[in-house]
């Protein structure tokens, strides 16, 4: 893919115009509150300088703290007085509470939103999508990681229908010589994360059933959202001997030692096995039903950039926000962090061959994001946790898919009115 750019105004002078149509004032200094601590270089050595180049005006600090101290840290500041300019926004519910709690600027009118679809910018606004409050920035997306030494090995080639893709793992198991399927159970995250709803979009069509199920058109126990714990039921074979207790960490290592032949994947493992394992790797997307089908992907939001509503420095601060829309941005950040996709709409090329390979499958599949993270787990039972429970539950084949289903609506509909 050809790289767009796209120059944007320059702000180094007082009375520079930004995208968001505000003067800027010379010499403002703004800082930026994140989680993502192990950034931290990316952000002073890459970022930063680019930024700062086509804005002498503005100086950027990044000041990050540890991610589990992060909501509390950043509550903490906020109710003082003491936040930073910029507010790194995880996505979804937390988010949300801060927008509701008048921290985060409505940043709708800003021209720079225009450059990101509405799958994008779900994750930061409104239930109604009326307000946007931060400007989404990477996603992850979901498929499959394979070892193609292996593949090559055995003769085999990368499934695209699942009768494929279970031919491949019993030719595999037949084999003998590699687990088919690298994934366990005792984390329970990974059975729903890289399970359920990475393979689960092709049955409730991506958005269009998600929505279904928050406006209660759809429920848990209608077929499309029955059928992936029957599909996951038929994992459990491939998975190898003490699938059951394996952690997610036991499960990155067996692959990347050459263990395993498929490993069901988020993106961001590609950093990860780039480093540890020595074959080579390639990805593909969650096999469809039928061939011809429309192929569905979990391109699940991940990480945005929100205003402080107290924020002093707001013109300095919706430019450099407006710069985090750009093709130039999009290209910094999504090369030094392989596996965390930028959101915008224009082009990226990236350098790193397996992110993209995950990245194309926007341009032939309908993006989507996990099912339970907007709105359906905010209350008791929490549907996303459910969700794990009862993806193992369908992989140890403990419970039907239709039981597994009526718990999961019955918890859902004990709390939630659409």
């Amino acid at each position: 893919m050809k790289l767009m750019t796209r120059k944007l105004p320059l702000v180094a002078l007082a009375g520079a115009i930004s995208l968001t149509g505000t003067a800027i004032a010379q010499d403002a200094t703004i800082t930026i509150e994140s989680w993502r601590n192990d950034d931290l270089a990316l952000w002073q050595e890459k970022i930063i300088p680019a930024f700062e180049k086509e804005n002498p005006g503005i100086k950027v600090k990044f000041t990050p703290s540890a991610p589990t101290e992060y909501n509390a840290a950043l509550n903490s500041k906020l109710e003082a007085g003491s936040a930073g300019d910029l507010i790194t926004c995880r996505p979804f519910d937390a988010s949300l509470a801060l927008y509701d709690a008048g921290h985060l600027a409505d940043l709708s009118e800003m021209p720079a939103m225009a450059e990101f679809s509405d799958v994008a910018k779900s994750a930061w606004q409104t239930d109604d999508a009326s307000a946007s409050f931060c400007v989404p920035m990477a996603s992850v997306i979901h498929g499959f990681i394979y070892n193609k030494d292996a593949f090559n090995e055995l003769g085999i080639e990368a499934p695209t229908t699942e009768d494929e893709f279970f031919a491949v793992l019993e030719k595999i198991k037949a084999d003998g010589s590699y687990i088919p399927l690298v994934m366990g159970t005792n984390d329970q995250w990974e059975a729903a994360t890289m399970g359920y709803n990475n393979i689960g979009p092709t049955y409730w069509k991506g958005e269009e059933g998600r929505l279904a199920l928050i406006k209660g058109e759809q429920k848990l126990t209608d077929e499309q959202w029955v059928a992936p714990y029957a599909t996951l039921a038929k994992w459990a074979p491939y998975m190898g001997d003490g699938y059951e207790a394996q952690t997610y960490p036991d499960s990155q290592n067996l692959f990347t030692l050459g263990r395993g032949a498929i490993y069901p994947a988020g993106s961001w493992e590609i950093s990860g096995f780039n480093a540890q394992a020595d074959f080579e790797m390639g990805v593909f997307k969650p096999p469809v039903q039928e061939s011809g089908d429309t192929c569905y992907i979990s391109d699940h939001t991940d990480i945005g950039l929100g205003m402080n509503a107290a924020s002093k420095n707001p013109e300095a601060a919706k430019a450099f926000l407006s710069w985090v829309a750009s093709p130039e941005f999009a290209s910094i950040f999504g090369n030094a962090l392989p596996g965390f996709f930028p959101l915008s709409n224009a082009p990226v090329e990236l350098s790193d061959p397996l992110a993209n390979e995950f990245v194309s499958w926007r341009a032939e599949c309908e993006s989507t994001i996990r099912s339970t993270y907007q709105i359906l787990s905010r209350g008791t039972p929490n549907l996303e946790n459910e969700t794990w429970g009862a993806s193992v539950a369908a992989i140890k084949g403990a419970n039907s898919p239709e039981e597994l289903g009526m718990k999961l609506q019955e918890g859902l509909e004990s709390w939630y009115k659409p």
